[in-house]
């Protein structure tokens, strides 16, 4: 069973930065694509950044050249490094793996908070 667990997230200054994990059960190489959302109360989970098999990334407007996703294939991990976070940045953040078997399966992680404080 595939399982992903996020770690990292936290009360930060605005200004500040954390650093979010993602851990799969298992190689991440299986995935062809994993990403992270996030999700603040009353809002639709919105697409964060993404990183495929790859290694090509996407990122929201709201977050580009301040939030990075990367990968470590030999951790099994998935990362995301906020910097410059922002008040409206707080939001629960999810994991999401993607695996492409004649149709696609999506896999969630449990989600962390993170709350950025003005």
């Amino acid at each position: 069973q595939v399982q992903l667990v996020e770690s990292g997230g936290g009360l930060v200054q605005a200004g500040g930065s954390l650093r979010l994990s993602c851990t799969a059960s298992g190689s991440i190489s299986r995935f062809n694509a994993m990403g992270w959302y996030r999700q603040a109360p009353g809002k639709q989970r919105e697409s964060v950044a993404g990183i495929t098999k790859g290694g090509s990334t996407n990122y929201a407007d709201s977050v580009k050249g301040r939030f990075t996703i990367s990968r470590d294939d030999a951790k099994n991990t998935v990362y995301l490094q906020m910097n410059s976070l922002k008040p409206e940045d707080t939001a629960v953040y999810y994991c999401k793996g993607l695996i492409y078997a004649l149709k696609a399966y999506d896999y969630w992680g449990q989600g962390t908070q993170v709350t950025v404080s003005s």
